[in-house]
């Protein structure tokens, strides 16, 4: 169970960087472009989201918070593909609310976990940093696609590599099984 999850932490972490990147070095993408680009990404997070629902022995509640997160980005990411002509500003709105959304569950998971969890405080800050592009994009939908994507991107970089560390310190410590043998065989 523990490498499915660091897996999961790894691909979203790298989908979210990659996605980060490509904002960044094209910011002055056509909201088209943006737009296609962003529904891939939700549409990667959302499916590896639910998968790890399903995947997932343990807390009803928390397979319950991946499943509707993962659907949640499934919507978010088929329905930015199907209509990739939409406005800047409902761009915006899909992208805001979906930070805002994804920050919110990251935090509630931080919080509610937070004795499962090791580290939980990079699931928080992740959540703390979605909740806060997701509020500035909706503050200013005004801003324009360079900005949008400047600030998606950044916040995109930003989530990725707290995934990543958090992947990364998910590999780094052991089961609490694995570790009582460990201490058994020494003692």
């Amino acid at each position: 169970m523990r490498q499915q999850l660091k897996w999961m932490l790894v691909l979203r972490g790298g989908a979210a960087m990659l996605f980060g990147i490509l904002a960044l070095i094209w910011p002055g993408v056509t909201v088209l472009a943006l737009a296609l680009l962003f529904g891939a990404y939700a549409l990667v997070d959302g499916v590896s989201l639910l998968v790890g629902a399903f995947r997932r022995e343990g807390a009803r509640g928390h397979r319950l918070a991946h499943a509707v997160g993962g659907v949640l980005g499934i919507a978010a990411g088929l329905i930015t593909i199907a209509w990739p002509g939409v406005t800047a500003l409902a761009l915006v709105a899909v992208v805001g609310a979906w930070a805002v959304v994804t920050g919110l569950a990251e935090l509630w998971a931080a919080v509610h976990f937070r004795r499962e969890l090791h580290h939980e405080w990079l699931l928080f800050l992740a959540g703390a940093a979605s909740l806060v592009a997701g509020v500035l994009i909706l503050a200013r939908p005004d801003v324009g696609a360079v900005t949008v994507a400047q600030v998606i991107g950044l916040y995109a970089l930003i989530s990725g590599a707290l995934v990543l560390a958090s992947a990364w310190r998910l590999h780094g410590t052991t089961s609490p099984a694995r570790s009582a043998r460990r201490h058994a065989r020494h003692a």
